[in-house]
């Protein structure tokens, strides 16, 4: 499956420390691939157990501006896998509608929204109030004008009143509108997460990785401990 859009995962605790330490996760993804990505960038769930997000990009037009740094592995892939199934007019619609900032203000939102395309209309390649006026009047007949009259006819002012009462959009790719349908949420919350879009797991270590994670934990403590704590010298009699 092709990647979609990518985040740039951190070691939460490395970045505390003074270090940036992380690698692009490709998404949708698989449970092996950020497994992999985890143990690289340090995360094994002893020393290192925290991560977070300081970089998106992607090909979705405008999807990674509403993202955040804290999102959850799991729902990021759903929403990639949700996304992939689109189709390229439906992924189109999709990047028109987040330009126009409708139910993009979390990682639920913008799954909910990818299911519910058809609550929109949208117009390819239409950017101008001139171009809206003409396809509402020669093409959908919304207004009958007289032919010998057409040559006159202010087709801008038509496309401005169209798009002020319909609330519509000029997205990059085109012209965008709701038209009212039910907007049903399918998604609720990462209990509807399908286990095969779940991917977010710490890595498993071997006998040994495990031995040298907790002596590392053990000795940072006493190290911790002793700097807060400083042994007083006892003075020679």
């Amino acid at each position: 499956m092709p990647a979609l859009f990518e985040a740039y995962v951190t070691n939460l605790g490395k970045y505390n420390e003074g270090e940036l330490v992380g690698e692009y996760l490709k998404f949708p993804t698989t449970p092996e691939e950020v497994q992999a990505l985890l143990k690289r960038i340090g995360i094994d769930g002893v020393r290192y157990e925290e991560i977070f997000i300081t970089d998106f990009d992607g090909d979705v037009l405008g999807l990674y501006d509403h993202l955040g740094e804290y999102e959850n592995i799991d729902e990021l892939n759903h929403l990639a896998c949700v996304i992939s199934e689109l189709d390229q007019s439906d992924l189109e619609k999709f990047e028109a509608v987040i330009d126009r900032g409708e139910y993009t203000g979390s990682v639920k939102e913008l799954i909910n929204l990818a299911q519910n395309l058809d609550c929109f209309e949208f117009y390819p390649g239409v950017t101008d109030d001139e171009t809206l006026g003409r396809i509402y009047v020669e093409d959908m007949e919304a207004i009958d004008v007289p032919e010998h009259l057409l040559n006159y006819f202010d087709y801008e002012a038509y496309g401005r009143d169209i798009r002020l009462n319909e609330d519509g959009h000029y997205a990059p790719g085109g012209y965008v509108l709701n038209n009212g349908g039910s907007f049903i949420e399918h998604y609720h919350g990462r209990e509807d997460i399908p286990d095969e879009h779940k991917v977010f797991s710490m890595p498993k270590l071997n006998i040994r990785e495990q031995m040298a994670a907790y002596k590392e934990v053990i000795d940072r403590s006493s190290m911790e401990g002793e700097r807060l704590h400083p042994r007083k010298e006892v003075p020679e009699r």
